[in-house]
């Protein structure tokens, strides 16, 4: 199944909408630490506490850790610093989508190793303008490969 990996994610009310996504299309998250919080927080588990227990989660001590299991596998860098689409590539069982944390994105070494696996959603073009909330930016990425998937296990 589809992959989610948050990198040191640092807002609870972001995890938890997040997961609460990924348990109910059965969507595997994966979350990198250091966190900005305790997943044991109530601001976490109040965005989907009646679906923690439907969560596939799997927590890494750190990206490394995380790439020592996982960085062969099909893994898409979600930035704003690439032109790609996130409807332009084709997603597989397989695949990983990984997003940075809210203030900082992703490292340059992660982008420089994934180059050309970088995807992004379109945005107005305008210097207010940063990014979509990381919750809203995973849900509208994870959905198109569901989509892209015929929706699996899903009615």
């Amino acid at each position: 199944m589809i992959n989610i990996v948050l990198y040191q994610p640092e807002i609870p009310p972001n995890t938890g909408t997040i997961a609460r996504t990924c348990a109910i299309t059965g969507i595997k998250l994966h979350l990198i630490k250091p966190l900005g919080f305790s997943i044991d927080d109530k601001a976490v588990k109040r965005a989907g506490l009646d679906y923690w227990h439907l969560l596939d989660l799997e927590v890494h001590e750190s990206v490394e850790d995380f790439l020592d299991k996982y960085g062969e596998e099909d893994i898409y860098l979600a930035t704003t610093k690439t032109n790609k689409f996130y409807t332009d590539v084709k997603y597989t069982e397989n695949s990983f989508i990984m997003f940075g944390k809210e203030t900082a994105g992703l490292p340059a070494w992660l982008h420089e190793k994934y180059k050309g696996k970088e995807i992004t959603i379109p945005m107005k073009s305008h210097p207010d303008v940063r990014s979509l909330n990381l919750s809203n930016s995973v849900n509208i990425v994870a959905f198109e490969a569901l989509r892209q998937l015929d929706f699996p296990g899903l009615k």
